[in-house]
């Protein structure tokens, strides 16, 4: 199967969900969805063949004033879709970071949901473990991914460097 048959397949699946679909690589096709959709279509996505999450993806549009969040899907057990990464993206707006987790669709969201809340503040409402991953609870509290985060430099270590 090649990209363009996949993508008329996803289109029939998702119908009115897919607000957009794009192949930006062969091998990687980007579905855009509304955030209130965006269980429904993992559903749908997970019943097709993508068993899991490879990644999640957050871009930072801090001058728009929203996140653009980016579930990569893939498949271990179909074969003709193991070819494929397709992305489901949604945005949220960056003054309210609130968005359903997927965790109970795909489990392997679970870790990139947590470095997404501790890294950008994104709350995954119904996340049963959403605490930091790599990052103690104060430093996670600067949200340190985000374009706004300000890195304070160590005079110190600036001066040894020269």
């Amino acid at each position: 199967m090649g990209p363009e048959e996949l993508v008329e397949r996803i289109k029939s699946l998702l119908g009115d969900f897919a607000k957009d679909i794009k192949i930006w690589k062969n091998d990687y096709i980007e579905v855009e969805v509304d955030k209130e959709n965006i269980e429904e279509v993992a559903k749908r996505m997970k019943e097709f063949g993508f068993d899991h999450v490879k990644d999640l993806t957050v871009v930072d549009y801090m001058k728009e004033g929203f996140f653009r969040i980016i579930y990569n899907l893939g498949s271990y057990d179909n074969f003709e879709l193991s070819y494929y990464i397709v992305g489901i993206a949604y945005n949220i707006p960056r003054d309210k970071p609130v968005t359903k987790t997927l965790y109970y669709i795909y489990t392997s969201a679970d870790f990139q949901e947590r470095e997404a809340y501790e890294a950008f503040g994104i709350t995954f409402e119904g996340h049963p473990d959403l605490r930091p991953v790599l990052l103690s609870p104060p430093v996670a509290e600067l949200k340190p991914l985000r374009k706004d985060f300000v890195v304070k430099e160590d005079p110190e270590i600036i001066t040894k460097k020269k």
